[in-house]
């Protein structure tokens, strides 16, 4: 069953490229996905295949049921972009001033597209049922994952797997692993308020910035100094805003920063200790100082079992060369939702173009054949957990 899978994928290749460069031309930033919604909504539509759309806001949800009784399994895409602008030379550069899609989610859709076509041409064969995903908002926290769950995208599903295609990882190779495989993402913004004053009357203020200043270089010592070693954690200062003349003392500062984990209790000491520190600089430095720490997605936490099935899958795809675990990696995805509410795994397939950026990169790309790739490993994915169980 899985070669005719296979081969009517690469019947489809030509036409995963065209819907992909389509999307590319006309990314929607998160939350604000209506056109590419339809876009997808009317795919199945034309098809013939069961669809439901604004499903937890912009998401869309599509099922085929198999000829012959089974479990149902779910497969999941992205859809949203990034306010990022496209400064790649291609002919199908994002035409939306400001917005692109930096991080490959219309690849994700494309190979869904065509995968769920796919199986939609052999479904009287195959065994249960088929949950194509098609999610909103995962660029921006509290991501489109929870609501879509929330409003039953996942009622009546056993099982459920994703990949995200990887513009650093060499092309034909999938990469997975048991257990987490992505971060917990929080964010943080501490806003000083001091006393502002002359540059030349220090002894009259209250420096924001030297508090600030203090502040970032005791927070880089928590990570070192209150984190097991055997744990990981990320501390990362992204902001630091105190604009003022060059002569004039300034009386607020505001800093933003990330926090990255994966063991929920180093997540928790984390806010902790920051929250002590923070509130013994107020102290020490006779200033207020509001804390605000926002969680965001949890760590992506794959089951055992659903990865060997990846594992095992991956080994008998056309085009792979290399099948491996990875290393866990510090990005955050609201894939997470899904696995904490049915088993699942989630895994890369590479797609390091000739010319590679990182991910959220202005000059983003990545090899489109990897969409055929991963079409074929979450179409092998889905059908061989279907056959294990009958």
């Amino acid at each position: 069953m899985k070669e005719q899978l296979f081969e009517k994928l690469d019947v489809a290749f030509e036409d995963m490229v065209v819907i992909r460069r389509h999307l590319h031309m006309y990314p929607e930033l998160s939350f604000k996905e209506q056109t590419t919604a339809k876009f997808i909504n009317d795919f199945y539509t034309d098809l013939g295949i069961e669809v439901k759309s604004g499903v937890g806001g912009n998401g869309v949800v599509a099922r085929i049921y198999g000829g012959r009784p089974g479990k149902t399994v779910a497969l999941r895409a992205d859809f949203d972009a990034l306010p990022i602008q496209d400064e790649k030379d291609v002919a199908y550069k994002s035409s939306v001033p400001g917005v692109m899609h930096a991080c490959g989610h219309d690849g994700h859709t494309a190979t869904l597209l065509q995968l769920a076509k796919a199986i939609h041409t052999l479904r009287e064969k195959l065994v249960g049922n088929y949950v194509f995903i098609h999610q909103h908002a995962e660029e921006l926290a509290p991501g489109g994952a929870k609501a879509m769950i929330a409003d039953g995208c996942l009622e009546g599903v056993d099982v459920i797997f994703g990949t995200h295609l990887w513009s650093l990882t060499p092309f034909g190779t999938i990469e997975y692993l048991a257990g987490p495989i992505m971060a917990a993402a929080d964010r943080f913004e501490i806003v000083i308020q001091g006393a502002g004053g002359h540059g030349a009357a220090p002894h009259q203020t209250k420096d924001a910035i030297v508090i600030g200043s203090q502040l970032v270089m005791n927070l880089q010592q928590l990570v070192s100094r209150r984190i097991d070693p055997i744990e990981s954690a990320v501390l990362s200062i992204g902001s630091f805003n105190a604009n003022n003349a060059f002569n004039v003392i300034a009386d607020s500062a505001t800093i933003g920063g990330t926090i990255r984990t994966f063991n929920s209790a180093v997540r928790k000491l984390m806010e902790q200790e920051m929250t002590r520190i923070i509130e013994g600089t107020a102290i020490a430095s006779n200033c207020s100082i509001d804390f605000n720490y926002v969680q965001g997605y949890p760590a992506v936490v794959n089951h055992t079992a659903e990865t060997e099935v990846v594992k095992n899958a991956a080994k008998t795809i056309p085009g792979v060369t290399t099948a491996k675990t990875c290393k866990p990696k510090m990005i955050g995805e609201d894939f997470a939702y899904y696995l904490e509410a049915v088993p699942g795994s989630f895994f890369f397939t590479g797609a390091k173009p000739k010319e590679a950026y990182p991910h959220h990169h202005p000059k983003f790309d990545f090899d489109e054949r990897a969409m055929l790739v991963a079409a074929k490993t979450l179409g092998a994915v889905a059908i061989d957990f279907q056959e294990s169980l009958s």
